[in-house]
């Protein structure tokens, strides 16, 4: 049987915090993002606008700064494992996520077959950010769907592994969900629930999951 992985990044395959977290401290803007994050987290902005104040706020950010960030972002443990086993399987993962693809696009790296993030302009910017390009959490589910249509997947063959609200649409969407060190918007909603440092762990919840169906 054939499955489609899908992870979210910030909160799920970064523990506890966020590539944009990440990326403002190395550039020294950590107090004007946790503010942008604070209005997010409160609805008083959305994904469009939050990504529009981090290209104004980062209008000199360069490819070395984001290799910094990622490098030394507090990601779980087990990652190119698990993607080196779904892949020997025949299966495939793909990360979906809201965040900025000049961080994202870098977990290639660790074996996923896909990433989906925000499109921003290439570093440093002197184009402006399209607002069409930036994700919002229903897109998640429009990705997913893209993804297993072409593939010829059934969806209860999907799992999803997430954290947040942003996760939730797809978490209702798909038949098998781990919330991965979530927060309360996944409560009762996630099929399971795995807290700690180890994607290996959290994907062999997964993996139960479809097992079981």
């Amino acid at each position: 049987m054939s499955l489609l992985h899908v992870f979210d990044m910030d909160g799920t395959l970064i523990r506890g915090t966020s590539a944009a977290v990440q990326v403002a401290r190395i550039c020294g803007t950590e107090a004007e993002l946790l503010d942008l994050e604070r209005a997010f987290s409160a609805g008083e902005i959305d994904t469009t606008a939050f990504s529009a104040t981090l290209h104004a706020l980062w209008s000199e950010l360069t490819e070395d700064h984001v290799e910094e960030a990622f490098s030394g972002a507090p990601f779980l443990d087990g990652i190119a494992e698990v993607c080196a086993d779904i892949r020997e399987r025949g299966e495939h993962s793909i990360v979906i996520t809201l965040s900025p693809d000049f961080f994202a696009r870098r977990l290639l790296g660790f074996g996923f077959d896909e990433v989906a993030a925000s499109r921003f302009p290439p570093l440093p910017f002197t184009r402006p950010l399209d607002p069409d390009a930036v994700l919002v959490p229903q897109d998640k589910v429009r990705i997913v769907e893209e993804a297993r249509t072409s593939a010829g997947l059934p969806l209860h063959n999907c799992v999803a592994y997430g954290d947040s609200m942003s996760d939730a649409p797809l978490f209702g969407h798909v038949a098998h969900s781990v919330a991965v060190n979530a927060d309360h918007h996944l409560a009762g909603i996630a099929r399971a629930e795995y807290r700690g440092t180890s994607l290996l762990d959290a994907y062999s919840r997964g993996r139960e999951l479809a097992g079981a169906a």
